[in-house]
């Protein structure tokens, strides 16, 4: 093979009318209607912003114009979500952002993204399950049960608590790993299972965010709000927080509070009717959590100076600080229940990612590839990926995970919206039964807003980012390049040619 022949190979695009054809089949049980997808997108988006990354976004980046850094990520979101509703109208499949890069800018970039979806996905059900083991413990505690230091903290994180808190030699995060494995369970038994857990979730933790702000709203101190904007303070490393660079940075931490409507893409392979019901729910998903955010936020920061707010538990400080403690056990019943469904959502999409990658040969089709004839679900695939993260939960300090999930999340959607105006230039002729509006300014603009939050990252981040991706195309090149479908079947192509 000629070095041209090379570079050309690494950009092969999978023609769209394969992955049409490839949905007629898909293998999975459909059961999604459009409000079970809307479902899913909440499910998986409510959870570790609201509950969890407040208030280090507004404590140590963003003050009380937290609620200014919600709106930049959501109007960032927004942009992509057009992007994929397009894409998800056009190709009705499990892949997500994976598969509209493979159909748009080749092979390798596909793999790139499927390879940082792992970030958004696994790992970010990985730092949501140690979440939840926060709130577990905390929750027990209200109740007067107080679980050893050892049995909730991972080895790194217990060799740095206090000499005084430590009661054995070694440490594992049992609650994380135990919640790994029963979300494990009940995706392995079925999408009908899952969807209905999933459902009674949501309703129980949408309540719950409903409650925070009209409750809290009675208890909000407008001084508290002042100064909105504080001003800018640089730290040794460089990293500069409040003030507007502060609210951006506080923008790609809370990013990762909205992944989760694109997950309602990778379900396209269950839905009833994907090409319409699919770009809805991506949509309105999106707004629908994106107005609770908001209203959260400026609760939030209303009730108690941002300066008081608890980083591992930033709602329930909240109402605790404003005098409202008998709202701790709500909030924190409601945040570990609506945790689970975040996990869920989480692992359904990087299984289904998976079994896209496997039916391209990408990756090996025995374990991810599998479909239990019984369940209709990828059950090797679910097996490992639940093993890995309740491994992960169980060891591993994940406290800067967060940021690296939505440095892989903007960078899919980046190449989404990039893809989508490539298709429009290259296939006017496909039908589209829902358009983005505003093309190009809505595809070329999710790609510029994307690119921007990247770039505002903090610098140890974006240095462990790269190392990700460098292990990422080693991983393409040593396995998954001579084991394509699409590449081994134009080799047979080239050879029957005379």
């Amino acid at each position: 093979m000629s070095a041209d022949e090379f570079l050309r190979s690494l950009f092969r695009t999978k023609p769209v009318e394969s992955y049409q054809r490839e949905s007629q089949e898909s293998g999975l049980r459909r059961a999604l209607g459009r409000w079970s997808l809307v479902s899913l997108g909440i499910g998986a988006i409510i959870g570790g912003g609201i509950f969890t990354l407040t208030g280090v976004a507004a404590k140590n980046y963003a003050g009380p114009a937290l609620a200014i850094s919600f709106v930049i990520a959501g109007f960032a979101c927004l942009l992509a979500a057009l992007a994929y509703a397009e894409f998800a109208s056009i190709v009705p499949v499990e892949g997500s952002a994976y598969a509209y890069s493979y159909a748009t800018v080749g092979e390798l970039i596909a793999w790139f993204i499927g390879w940082n979806l792992i970030l958004e996905y696994m790992m970010g059900a990985t730092t949501v399950a140690v979440a939840w083991s926060g709130y577990f413990e905390k929750l027990l505690h209200l109740f007067g049960i107080d679980i050893p230091k050892y049995l909730t903290n991972d080895p790194f994180t217990y060799a740095k608590l206090p000499s005084h808190q430590k009661e054995a030699l070694f440490a594992f995060n049992v609650p994380g790993f135990l919640i790994s494995w029963i979300v494990t369970a009940i995706l392995i038994r079925g999408i009908k299972e899952t969807a209905s857990t999933n459902n009674l979730i949501v309703a129980l933790k949408v309540g719950a965010v409903l409650f925070v702000i009209i409750a809290g709203a009675f208890f909000i101190n407008p001084d508290n709000w002042t100064p909105f904007i504080p001003a800018p303070v640089v730290d040794q490393k460089g990293n500069i927080h409040y003030g507007w660079p502060g609210i951006f940075t506080a923008a790609t931490i809370v990013f990762f509070a909205y992944i989760g409507f694109d997950a309602v893409s990778t379900q396209a392979g269950e839905a009833i009717n994907p090409r319409r019901d699919v770009p809805f729910a991506i949509v309105a998903s999106l707004l629908i959590t994106t107005l609770l955010y908001i209203g959260v936020s400026v609760v939030l920061t209303g009730m108690v100076s941002y300066k008081e707010l608890d980083e591992r538990a930033p709602v329930a400080s909240a109402f605790a600080g404003g005098g409202v403690g008998w709202a701790t056990y709500i909030i924190t019943i409601a945040a570990t229940a609506g945790l689970i469904s975040v996990m869920m959502v989480m692992l359904l999409g990087q299984t289904r990612i998976f079994l896209a990658m496997a039916k391209d040969g990408l990756l090996p089709r025995r374990i991810f590839g599998y479909i239990h004839p019984v369940y209709k679900t990828p059950f090797r695939s679910t097996l490992l990926v639940g093993a890995i993260m309740s491994i992960v939960a169980g060891l591993v300090p994940i406290a800067n995970v967060s940021e690296l999930t939505s440095l892989g999340t903007l960078l899919a959607f980046t190449l989404v919206s990039l893809s989508v105006f490539i298709l429009r230039l290259r296939r006017p002729d496909l039908e589209r039964p829902y358009k983005a509006p505003l093309w190009p300014v809505v595809s070329l603009g999710g790609v510029a807003v994307n690119v921007f939050l990247i770039a505002q990252a903090r610098k140890e981040n974006l240095r462990a980012f790269a190392v990700w991706a460098v292990i990422g195309i080693l991983v393409y090149f040593a396995y998954s390049y001579w084991r394509s479908a699409l590449g081994k079947r134009q080799e047979e192509e080239n050879c029957s040619q005379p």
